[in-house]
């Protein structure tokens, strides 16, 4: 694993932003078939996985360039930024 600024000055944790029972843009659109759910650890967005049928959390990245995201799951406490392709 490469090294990353952005994992490295990101936050482990960050207040969701509402709603948090599931993927924003997937409530906003009436929809509730996301697999899995991001948050953004830029701003608090909740986003569904790239595995979802629409991708919310990587559109919100390519919407606001915020480079990092942690899993949104139950006992999951991984990283990913979207900038240099690396988990931390």
């Amino acid at each position: 694993m490469s090294a990353c600024e952005d994992l490295a000055v990101a936050p482990r944790d960050i207040d969701p932003l509402a709603p948090v029972d599931g993927c924003a843009d997937c409530l906003a659109q009436g929809r509730r078939d996301w697999v899995h759910l991001r948050i953004c650890l830029d701003c608090g967005h909740i986003g569904c996985c790239d595995f979802s049928p629409q991708r919310h959390a990587t559109a919100h990245f390519h919407d606001t360039s915020h480079p990092v995201i942690r899993s949104y799951e139950p006992g999951e406490d991984w990283r990913w930024c979207f900038v240099h392709e690396v988990m931390g």
